[in-house]
Parts: C-alpha cells; sequence; structure tokens
C-alpha cells in the first residue's frame, strides 16, 4: 500500500480533540519482568519524571472472514505484569506492558493547541525506537508486531453546538431527535433522552481494520459542565505485519479518523465552531 497524505482531509483551526493515542499490539515479551520497566524508566526519566502502575489492557484483535491467518495470542504461566505509565509534565504519556507500546498526547489546559497528527506519530516512533532498543539492550527479544491502533478522543462541550440532548443531531445528524410521534400528528410521549450511550464500529477499506465510534454524553468532574465525549479509534494491521510497513497503516488510519469524524458530525458546527478550513 501507497502512503497516504493528507491531502484533501479536513482541516479545523479549533478541533474538539482533547487526546490522541498511538500503539502497537505485540507477542507478549515473556522475559520482560519488573525491574526491567525500571530501568527502561531510567532511559525515560530526564523527559518523564514520574511514573505509575495500572491494569494491564487485554489484547483485542481485529478478525474478518475472509482472513486465512488467524493470530495466536500467548497465555503467559508468569504472574500478570502491570502497565506502567511514564508521564510527562505536559500531560503526555509512554504505556508499556508485556505486550504493548502507547503513547498518549493530552491536552491539558484550556490554551493548549493539538500538535497535529505528525508530530505525535513521530513522538510515538522515537519512543517506541528507544524501547526496541532497551529490549536489545537487555537481550530481551524483539518486537513482533500484531496489531497497531489509534485513537482520537474529542469533548464537544454544551454551548455553541448544542444546548441539550434535543439538539444532538446538530452535533450527530444521524441521531435527530423528533419532537413528533412517528405519526407526526402528536408530540411524543417520551421526553429528550436524559443520557446518550451509542457504540459502532465500520470495516475500514481492504480489511485494514475497523474503526470503532463512541458518543457519550457526561459531564466533567471540574465544574459540572455537560458534554458529549466522542471517541474514534482504528484497530488492526493490514496484509503487511512487517514493522516497516507501520508507518503506511498509521497515516491509512489517521485518514480513516479524520474522514470518519467529517461524516459523523454536523457540517455547520464543522464551518461555525470548529471553524473547517475550506478549500
Amino acid at each position: 500500500m501507497s502512503p497516504i497524505t493528507s491531502q484533501g482531509l479536513p482541516k479545523y483551526d479549533k478541533p474538539p480533540v482533547i487526546e490522541v493515542v498511538c500503539g502497537i499490539l505485540f507477542r507478549s515479551i515473556e522475559d520482560l519482568l519488573a525491574p526491567h520497566l525500571g530501568l527502561l524508566w531510567e532511559k525515560f526519566r530526564p523527559e518523564y519524571s514520574t511514573c505509575q502502575e495500572v491494569p494491564p489492557i487485554a489484547p483485542t484483535i481485529e478478525h474478518f472472514e475472509d482472513s486465512l491467518q488467524q493470530v495466536q495470542l500467548q497465555f503467559s504461566n508468569k504472574p500478570p505484569l502491570p502497565r506502567i505509565w511514564f508521564l510527562h509534565p505536559d500531560g503526555s504519556i509512554i504505556q508499556v506492558q508485556r505486550d504493548r507500546f502507547l503513547y498518549n498526547w493530552k491536552k491539558m489546559r484550556p490554551e493548549d493547541k493539538y500538535p497535529h497528527y505528525s508530530e505525535v506519530v513521530e513522538k510515538f516512533k522515537n519512543h517506541l525506537s528507544s524501547f526496541q532498543g532497551f529490549l536489545k539492550e537487555q537481550e530481551l527479544g524483539v518486537v513482533e508486531p500484531l496489531q497497531y491502533e489509534m485513537t482520537y478522543v474529542n469533548l464537544i462541550p454544551e454551548g455553541e453546538a448544542w444546548q441539550t440532548t434535543s439538539d444532538t443531531g446538530a452535533v450527530f445528524p444521524d441521531f435527530t431527535w423528533q419532537p413528533k410521534s412517528p405519526r407526526g400528528d402528536a408530540q411524543r410521549f417520551l421526553s429528550p433522552p436524559e443520557g446518550i450511550n451509542w457504540r459502532t464500529s465500520f470495516v475500514l477499506p481492504n480489511n485494514m481494520g475497523r474503526l470503532h465510534v463512541h458518543i457519550q454524553k457526561g459531564q466533567l468532574r471540574e465544574n459540572g459542565q455537560q458534554v458529549f465525549r466522542f471517541e474514534l479509534t482504528a484497530r488492526g494491521i493490514g496484509k503487511n505485519k512487517s514493522l516497516e510497513a507501520m508507518p503506511n497503516w498509521f497515516d491509512f488510519a489517521h485518514e480513516s479518523i479524520v474522514r470518519g469524524f467529517a461524516d459523523l458530525t454536523g457540517y455547520q458546527v464543522q464551518r461555525d465552531v470548529w471553524k473547517l478550513s475550506e478549500g
């Protein structure tokens, strides 16, 4: 597959994105032990000054009916190793566990600007390269990719884009709330929904993966403001499973997420609130 460029993709001056995650799932490195993670932190510690233990993420592999090759996951007889977060003061996170490596960019302050895909994915690739170098130094094995993933998390607060859940259709046109009954001759018995929690997935071209979408209504802990949390995750690997093909997959995933975002949100909100760049 040839590299995919950003030419022709929608661009926004004020996108609602608050977090981007790039990750790789690989064959479990059974010799990777807790003491090694301490040594690994020393490599990242000049920038990622604190660390935290969290539960590991269970592997989920995208399968397709026409796939002749099934991925064989390893089941370890060793005690489970926690997932370790290396945390940067700017909010970014490196996550490591026996079979997974991820990098998160996070928006910490209202004035923080999304640094754009190219910068986020470059940091992911650089940190992954450092991790690979560490595995080689410690003679622990190599990264054998099973799957890649990319997630964009967006927060859409009430205000400019929407006021109540009856305005959902302005933000997400596929979920317009109709005020009248199906016959159209009376008001509905039900009031607009109190909450929204919708999940679905879409198969991406050439079975390169799936786009998983989650839309949920909630409120911010710090001030109680009502928001839509709109999460898009591309997950897959394609036919070429070598690490050399990884950059192409992430370009493809980024394009899929951007086009999926544009497909699922209202044009007027894109133009007036997120400042869609025309042409």
